[in-house]
């Protein structure tokens, strides 16, 4: 289960309690809600207490970070105390930003500058990133922040190496002491899946047991180079037997296996940038790989997840204990808002007026709140995040069974909105369920 963060009267992080636990405090009046998502409570009699060694683990990915908290004790070991998934937004900032780059382009071509073209005299500050690269380090470094204010957390582990491209591709290498060792096929098998998203190469098929292949057989005269490895199940690869990939009737697969991993490289441009960020937060820092990860989730037996794999990571995801019952909380990045003032036509002409307010009556895109409807089609209690305001006085709000449009009287703020939202997903034994399949 997920645990319940608490504070102190004073805002100070203390240990996490269970669920059956804070809504006895909160019954009792002894404690108030202090955060919807995460779930805090502050505690309104007490102004210290007892903590426990608390490590963040942190899994970066391209398009999803998994996010753990291992609790130390003595009797249970590694305990999961709360666990979460972080999807970023970098594609859509990337696709914003030609969108942006568009528009202008075709300002200029058409002789009405409303913008001066830029020429190439501008010099790139050292540790530059792209927007869409910086987004991913930033939405980490507020989640770290954000956890730390509310558990008393005292080291952090980060996945720092994902994959060793250069000895992937040429394992010929002599000099490499773990390549010989038990570790290095649990490297170049989650680089394989990374790759090619965990579905068979030939019939497309996912939640099936995956089996490396060689496009080109060894018996042919192929290599162990990954540029010529692939994941197949139990019958295609049984069903291809010496052939290749061409003969085979895939011949496409040769030019698709040479493609670069562009979320590995993302990950690897971002990674050392993180790493120097989380250092200056003050806590210690230990690093793993993603084939240390692989090997520890494999050797407990746990599925695949985010989560779960920021749980494995380093030395102390060698054993962890996970509860069944834990639920990890899913954290989409959606924005502040929009910048452009207006929007415009396939032209590039405006074609609505610039807007004038941010919030109406308190209340803004985004906001957390409860909406309760007297009568009609939508009576009763809501709570989601709402659409949109209206300079009328009404607000949208988006239900499981339409959009409502209700005046702000109704509306109760329970969350600002921070630029995130938020979700719950299935159990442990629900992912142990997919896994089955598997």
């Amino acid at each position: 289960m997920q645990r319940v963060f608490v504070l102190s009267h004073t805002r100070l992080p203390l240990m996490p309690c269970s669920p059956a636990r804070a809504r006895r405090l909160l019954k009792a009046k002894r404690a108030g809600v202090f955060r919807r998502h995460p779930f805090a409570i502050i505690l309104k009699d007490r102004t210290s207490g007892v903590t426990q060694p608390i490590s963040l683990q942190l899994d970066p990915g391209s398009r999803t970070t998994g996010m753990a908290l291992l609790g130390e004790f003595r009797a249970q070991g590694r305990v999961v105390l709360w666990a979460g998934e972080l999807h970023h937004r970098g594609q859509q900032v990337q696709r914003k930003l030609l969108a942006r780059r568009t528009v202008r382009r075709h300002r200029r071509f058409r002789k009405t500058r409303y913008r001066a073209p830029r020429f190439l005299n501008r010099r790139i500050s050292e540790g530059w990133l792209p927007p869409s690269l910086k987004s991913r380090i930033d939405n980490v470094l507020n989640w770290t922040r954000k956890i730390r204010n509310r558990l008393p957390v005292t080291s952090i582990v980060m996945e720092l190496v994902r994959f060793d491209t250069q000895k992937l591709l040429t394992p010929e290498i002599a000099g490499v002491e773990y390549q010989h060792g038990e570790l290095f096929g649990y490297e170049v098998r989650e680089y394989l899946l990374e790759k090619w998203n965990r579905t068979c190469a030939y019939c497309q098929k996912t939640n099936v047991p995956l089996e490396i292949e060689h496009l080109i057989p060894r018996s042919r005269g192929g290599s162990d180079r990954v540029g010529n490895l692939t994941v197949a199940c139990t019958k295609c690869n049984q069903r291809k037997g010496q052939q290749t990939a061409s003969e085979f009737a895939y011949p496409q697969l040769m030019k698709q296996a040479r493609q670069p991993l562009k979320d590995a490289a993302a990950v690897n441009s971002t990674r050392w940038a993180l790493y120097r960020q989380l250092q200056s937060i003050g806590l210690p820092i230990s690093l793993g790989s993603g084939g240390r990860t692989e090997y520890n989730r494999t050797l407990q037996g746990y599925p695949k997840a985010h989560w779960i794999d920021a749980a494995c990571i380093g030395v102390n995801g060698s054993r962890v204990h996970l509860v069944s019952q834990t639920k990890p909380l899913t954290i989409t990045a959606r924005g502040r808002g929009s910048r452009q003032v207006v929007k415009m036509n396939r032209f590039g002409f405006p074609r609505t007026k610039a807007g004038r307010v941010k919030r109406f009556r308190g209340f803004q895109t985004g906001d957390l709140v409860q909406l309760t409807q007297p009568n009609g089609k939508y009576a009763g209690r809501w709570i989601g995040a709402l659409s949109s305001i209206r300079c009328t006085g009404k607000l949208d709000f988006r239900t499981t069974r339409g959009i409502v449009t209700a005046p702000a009287s109704r509306f109760t703020l329970l969350q600002r909105s921070e630029g995130y939202t938020y979700s719950i997903e299935g159990s442990l034994d629900r992912v142990k369920d997919k896994a089955k399949i598997a």
